[in-house]
């Protein structure tokens, strides 16, 4: 694990602050010196890249969405559509899980453990990686990056922070955040088009002109970027006035995302300082949308909308026949693993699907399609002929035919030690960042009437009554159902929260609480059952970072005995499968769509790693399986089921080939 810099206390942000600048050692330059013309630079129509003239034809794919072992072949398959530039947004809290821990390496197993881990966070091996393949790279390091990711890449850490208000000039924000853009400055010095690199350009902040005008920050964010980076600065923000005005930063190229019609004619209107603009660039170019859990949300896809695909040649002719420049947002989306989504807050939680596919011309998986080869022949047009490479074959990714998983051990069987308090006290106030938390209370009087957990559902409740699941509470309807209950002297009374995602966007026209300001997960404020508040809690973080072991036989003897029937408790299952592959096989071809057919909702871990959410709403019915992960036999399949219903002493898996999307009605509702 490499450190940057570590500190013993939340409270001592002042030294993160001041240690933070051991991590790059400060530029050598003679005060004599004379500087060489930078190699690449801007005037008012062009770019210019070691003196040429340079059209950022771009595309937007994040390394930390993406399994290590396959960042090569996705960056190939973004050279041979015709692009240039890849724009990469970078996960702070993923680089910083705890304050003062810096990891920059390898995490999340491999195949068999024999090729390290299988997602990375060495952004600048990633950089590397993009040069190798023809391309240059435009970074995006928030510290806010929206990006449908977990509070906007935010580390939940900073929610424990006195006093801390992010997107902000907040001393204590600033004070956390320099700390972070001066560490990954530093991992990313040597990457930088001024030594050799394929870094042309930084972001300061992300669209921040829809959310607020704190120019008091914009310009703090500008200065600490330009104290440790060598390259042009820029920003990106919403294409009207209001975004453009509260987004601008002086001395900062002024960018827009969006249609690039109204937004090229918005910037030239409304930012007039002549030391915010250049040549034109639509640093977000939307090549679909992400999709929403929820039985009437269909996924995004350009299948069956061929006026859509037309939109985007057209959209494209546009920019780059007057030789501007372009980013597609997304050319490759990945996927949200693990507990990693984020939502927005519409009076009720949007939560995005653990797939990233976004409708890109890249699938989740990598493979190309054909929206990929129809962007391909309109870029095509604009380049020299015969310098856009072939794009690699697609490889068949594996069926796996359906196998029985057979339970493991129940979520409320594996507690431990909880922590008591009078009231409830949210994941934050405990330490815990992501997954889920378990709230215990035993009766002490007869209550009855409709449960409220706190002031909302943060986001979905599952209530039990001495074992016995009795309703939901989920924050992703409008009006959240009302659960009745009826309590006896010493029942047992277990409230299991689940985290959805912290909100990841807001924006001055929401309509709504400043949501990115309000991360808190779990449950906040007093239970009451009608006018009664519930006091004496046990409280159990339920973080879920591995899956439970493998059982001894004793146990698993224990644990077959026992029933599951519908309306139980959360419960693991467990199997193993081969692949049918030897070890030499291309992780590629291992690829495949993993599928629950009998789950209601709940989590899936193969080898130990988390490959994310299932949920029967859907649109999302089955879980992208990087093929990085397998090994030709013994491959464990563990399947945290939330509702086990009827026939629950098993669960069926299998994986396959092709990928169905689709949605059914709630159960719960």
């Amino acid at each position: 694990m490499d450190m940057c810099w570590r500190v013993g206390s939340l409270a001592l942000l002042a030294a993160i602050f001041a240690v933070a600048n051991l991590c790059t050692p400060a530029a050598s330059l003679s005060p004599r010196s004379k500087p060489a013309p930078p190699p690449f630079t801007y005037d008012r129509t062009s770019f210019y890249l070691h003196g040429s003239p340079y059209v950022i034809i771009g595309g937007q794919m994040d390394p930390q969405r993406i399994p290590a072992a396959y960042w090569r072949d996705r960056l190939a398959k973004a050279r041979a559509m015709g692009l240039n530039t890849i724009f990469s947004y970078v996960y702070w809290n993923l680089l910083e899980p705890s304050p003062g821990e810096w990891r920059s390496e390898s995490y999340g197993g491999g195949r068999g453990g024999s090729l390290g881990g299988t997602m990375s966070n060495d952004i600048a091996a990633f950089f590397s990686i993009a040069q190798e393949e023809g391309l240059n790279v435009v970074l995006r390091p928030g510290p806010y990056i929206c990006g449908e990711r977990e509070w906007g890449g935010f580390p939940a850490w900073l929610a424990q922070v006195p006093g801390m208000r992010v997107r902000s000039s907040n001393a204590r924000f600033m004070e956390a955040a320099k700390a972070y853009l001066v560490c990954l400055a530093a991992d990313l010095r040597d990457a930088q088009v001024t030594r050799g690199g394929p870094l042309l350009m930084v972001q300061v902040e992300n669209e921040y002109g829809s959310y607020g005008d704190d120019h008091v920050y914009t310009a703090g964010l500008r200065d600490i970027l330009r104290e440790h980076f060598d390259v042009p600065l820029y920003t990106n923000d919403g294409g009207v006035d209001w975004t453009l005005a509260g987004g601008e930063v002086p001395g900062v190229l002024a960018e827009i995302d969006g249609d690039p019609r109204s937004g090229f004619a918005a910037r030239e209107k409304y930012i007039t300082r002549e030391n915010e603009l250049g040549p034109l660039m639509d640093g977000e170019y939307y090549t679909l949308a992400p999709d929403f859990w929820g039985a009437d949300n269909v996924h995004n896809t350009t299948v069956g909308r061929p006026g859509q695909i037309t939109q985007f040649v057209d959209d494209l002719d546009y920019v780059l026949g007057a030789n501007n420049s372009i980013s597609l947002y997304m050319f490759h989306g990945g996927t949200n693993f693990g507990f990693s989504n984020g939502a927005i807050w519409k009076n009720f939680t949007a939560s995005f699907t653990t797939s990233y596919d976004y409708g890109s011309p890249l699938d989740e998986s990598g493979r190309t399609n054909e929206l990929y080869f129809t962007l391909r022949d309109a870029i095509a047009k604009y380049v020299p002929e015969g310098t856009i490479p072939e794009p690699p074959a697609n490889l068949p990714r594996l069926e796996i035919p359906e196998f029985e998983l057979t339970p493991l051990v129940g979520l409320f069987d594996i507690l431990g030690n909880g922590t008591s308090n009078e009231t409830p006290l949210t994941m934050e106030q405990l330490g815990q960042a992501y997954g889920f938390i378990l709230y215990e209370h035993i009766a002490g009087a007869k209550q009855s009437g409709a449960l409220q957990p706190g002031d909302r559902a943060r986001d979905r409740v599952i209530i039990y009554i001495n074992g016995v699941r009795k309703g939901v509470i989920d924050s992703t309807y409008t009006q959240p159902a009302q659960v009745l209950v009826s309590l006896q002297p010493g029942d047992k009374l277990q409230l299991l929260v689940e985290n959805l995602g912290r909100v990841d966007y807001w924006s001055r026209e929401s309509g709504t609480i400043v949501a990115l300001e309000d991360p808190w997960k779990g449950i906040r404020g007093n239970v009451t059952i009608g006018s009664d508040v519930l006091l004496g809690w046990t409280i159990h973080p339920l973080p879920l970072e591995a899956p439970p072991s493998a059982p001894s036989k004793s146990q698993a003897t224990r644990r077959k005995a026992a029933s599951v029937a519908s309306g139980s408790p959360p419960v693991f299952y467990r199997a193993t499968f081969d692949t049918g592959r030897d070890g030499d096989t291309d992780p590629a071809q291992l690829d495949t769509f993993l599928t629950v057919p009998g789950g209601i909702k709940g989590n899936v871990w193969v080898n130990g790693f988390n490959l994310g959410r299932y949920w029967v709403v859907g649109p999302q019915q089955s879980l992208y399986l990087p093929g990085t992960l397998l090994r030709p036999a013994g491959n464990e399949v563990v399947v945290l089921e939330l509702e086990p219903g009827p026939g629950a002493e098993t669960l069926t898996v299998f994986g396959a080939a092709e990928r169905e999307w689709g949605n059914y009605a709630d159960p719960d509702r």
